[in-house]
C-alpha cells in the first residue's frame, strides 16, 4: 500500500536485531514494487570491533536491500558516555560503516543521531559528523531530533546556519516528544532539507515520529511539493484509505480528531458553521475533504438543525417537505432529552429521516434475544438471536470475548442467512457512557458503534437502563441502515 501510494522509500525494520526483522527481509526478496525501495536499517558498526566483522554491517548486506540507513552518534555526550570513545574515533566507526556499504554497492542514508542536541553541545562537533558521513558516501544525512524536545524557532536557526555550510543533501527526522514533530519537519523542508522520514499516523517509540498524513498533504496541497510519484493527486486521494487499512492490521485507533484523516477532521456541528458550510464550503475548511480521501460530517445537535438535516436527506436522494422536516426535528429533539447524542452517529440520523418519510422498509424484527457470559476454564460469551423476515424465523447464535461481541455475531449470523450480502460487515468501535440518574434509580447508558463495510463507515447510538439492550439497539440500526441504503435493488446510497 505504500509502494501504491509513491513513498519513495520504505525503512522496513532492522535485521539482525531479531528474528522476525530478518524474516521478514527474506520473505521481502518476493516482493514486487513498482516505485519503493526497501531500506534496512541499523547502527554504525561496534567500538571494538572491525567492520568487515560486524554483525549489523552484515545483517544490511545479507538482506539484499538497495537502500541502507544507518545511524551514529552526533552528541559528544553520547560519545563519552555510551559509546566510551573518542570523537575522532567515533568519526572512524562512521567513515568505516558508510564506506563498507557503500563499496558493496548500497546507497547510504546517514542518520546523524541526537544531531540538535548535539549541536546545542558543540556545533564544531556535530558538523564535523555530518561531513565525514558525506565525505565517506552517504548520499543524504539526516538532521535528528531524536529526543523530540526541539522546538521549531530554534530548529530553524540549526538548519538555516547547517545549510549555510553543508552543501550536501539533508533529511529531517523529527520525534514529537515535544507535540512539534511536524511542524519541525515543515520548518525544515522550508529552509532546505528534501528528504522527509516519517511513518503513516504517527507511530514511533514514546509520543511517535512525524505523522505522515499530515505531512504529506501540507507539503503537496499548501507547500507545492511533489511528495507521490507518479498520478499525485489520484494517489493523495488514496491517504485516508490507506492509513486506515494500516490502522486496521496493526489494531490500533485512529483519533476521530486526527488532522486531515480523522473522521471529524471535516465534522460541523454549530449551526453558523452549517450554513456556511452548505452556502460555500470554504468558509470553515481548509482543504477540500476529498482531496485526501476524507468526506464532510454535517453533525446533528442542539446547536444545528435545518440545514443540516437537509444535508444528510441530500445525500440519501430525499427532499424534505415542511412536515417532514418538523417532525424529524421532534424526534432528535426528544432523543436528545432522554440522552441521546447525535453529532457523530451519521447513521442514526439518517435512519430517522427514512423514517419520517416512510422510505424505511421492515427488513426484519428482533423475536427473542438471550446473552450470558460463562467461564468454563475460559471466560466467554455466548448470544442467540431469533428474528423474524417475511414470516419465516430465523435463529443463530455468536460466541465472542464478551456480550456485545457474541452478540453481534449473533446478530450477523441471523441477519446474513436472509442477506448473504451483510456476512462481510464489521463492528470496529464500541464505547459506553454512564448517564447520571436524576431520580435515584439505575443509571442510563448511551451505547455508540461504529461499522465498516469495504470502504464505507459509519455510525449508532442508541440510549437505555439496560447496557445490552442499547447495544442490541445501535448494533440493530447499523445493519438496518446498510440494508436501506445498499446499492442493488435499494433506493439510497450511502
Amino acid at each position: 500500500m505504500l509502494d501504491d501510494l509513491g513513498i519513495d522509500v520504505i525503512e522496513a525494520g532492522w535485521p539482525g536485531s531479531n528474528p522476525k526483522d530478518s524474516e521478514f527481509y527474506r520473505l521481502a526478496r518476493e516482493i514486487k514494487l513498482s516505485h519503493s525501495r526497501l531500506a534496512a536499517f541499523g547502527s554504525t558498526r561496534r567500538v571494538d570491533v572491525r567492520v568487515e566483522d560486524d554483525l549489523t554491517m552484515n545483517s544490511i548486506l545479507k538482506s539484499e536491500v538497495p537502500v541502507a540507513v544507518i545511524f551514529g552518534k552526533a552528541w559528544t555526550l553520547h560519545v563519552r558516555e555510551v559509546l566510551r570513545c573518542t570523537e575522532e574515533e567515533n568519526k572512524k566507526i562512521i567513515e568505516d560503516s558508510i564506506s563498507y556499504l557503500k563499496d558493496h554497492g548500497l546507497e547510504v542514508i546517514f542518520d546523524a543521531e541526537h544531531f540538535f542536541d548535539g549541536w546545542k553541545e558543540s556545533s564544531s562537533y556535530a558538523l564535523d559528523v555530518l561531513k565525514t558521513a558525506y565525505e565517506s558516501g552517504a548520499r543524504t544525512v539526516v538532521l535528528c531530533d531524536t529526543n523530540g524536545g526541539t522546538l521549531p524557532t530554534e530548529l530553524r536557526d540549526i538548519v538555516r546556519q547547517v545549510r549555510r555550510v553543508f552543501k550536501g543533501a539533508l533529511g529531517i527526522h523529527a520525534h514529537n516528544d515535544a507535540g512539534v514533530a511536524v511542524a519541525n519537519t515543515l520548518v525544515a523542508v522550508d529552509e532546505g532539507a528534501r528528504h522527509v522520514q516519517g511513518t503513516i499516523i504517527g507511530l514511533g517509540e514514546r509520543c511517535g515520529n512525524a505523522d505522515l498524513t499530515v505531512l504529506i498533504p501540507s507539503l503537496s496541497l499548501k507547500l507545492g511539493y511533489n511528495m507521490l510519484k507518479g498520478k499525485a493527486r489520484e494517489k493523495l486521494r488514496r491517504l485516508t484509505e490507506v492509513a486506515y487499512h494500516i490502522a486496521d492490521l496493526l489494531n490500533v485507533s485512529i483519533n476521530p480528531n486526527h488532522p486531515y484523516i480523522g473522521r471529524h477532521a471535516f465534522a460541523h456541528k454549530a449551526g453558523v458553521h452549517v450554513d456556511a458550510i452548505l452556502k460555500n464550503p470554504k468558509t470553515y475548511e481548509h482543504i477540500d475533504p476529498t482531496l485526501i480521501g476524507n468526506e464532510r460530517l454535517l453533525s446533528i445537535s442542539e446547536l444545528s438543525g435545518r440545514s443540516a438535516l437537509h444535508y444528510f436527506a441530500e445525500k440519501l436522494g430525499i427532499k424534505l417537505s415542511k412536515d417532514e422536516l418538523d417532525a424529524a426535528l421532534r424526534e432528535i429533539k426528544e432523543l436528545e432529552a432522554m440522552g441521546y447524542q447525535l453529532e457523530a452517529a451519521d447513521a442514526t440520523i439518517s435512519l430517522i429521516i427514512l423514517k419520517v418519510t416512510k422510505r424505511l422498509p421492515r427488513f426484519f424484527s428482533v423475536r427473542t434475544w438471550w446473552v450470558e457470559t460463562l467461564d468454563l476454564g475460559r471466560v466467554f460469551s455466548r448470544a442467540i438471536v431469533s428474528i423474524d423476515v417475511n414470516n419465516e424465523t430465523v435463529t443463530a447464535m455468536g460466541e465472542g470475548v464478551g456480550p456485545v461481541h457474541a452478540l453481534d455475531e449473533a446478530i450477523k449470523s441471523a441477519i446474513s442467512k436472509k442477506f448473504p450480502e451483510l456476512a462481510d460487515i464489521k463492528l470496529v468501535n464500541y464505547k459506553v457512557t454512564v448517564l447520571d440518574s436524576n431520580d435515584g434509580t439505575a443509571a442510563t447508558v448511551r451505547v455508540y458503534t461504529e461499522f465498516i463495510f469495504g470502504d464505507k463507515n459509519w455510525a449508532t447510538t442508541a440510549v437505555s437502563r439496560n447496557i445490552v439492550e442499547a447495544s442490541l439497539k445501535a448494533i440493530l440500526d447499523g445493519y438496518i441502515y446498510l440494508l436501506a441504503t445498499m446499492s442493488g435493488g435499494r433506493s439510497y446510497q450511502i
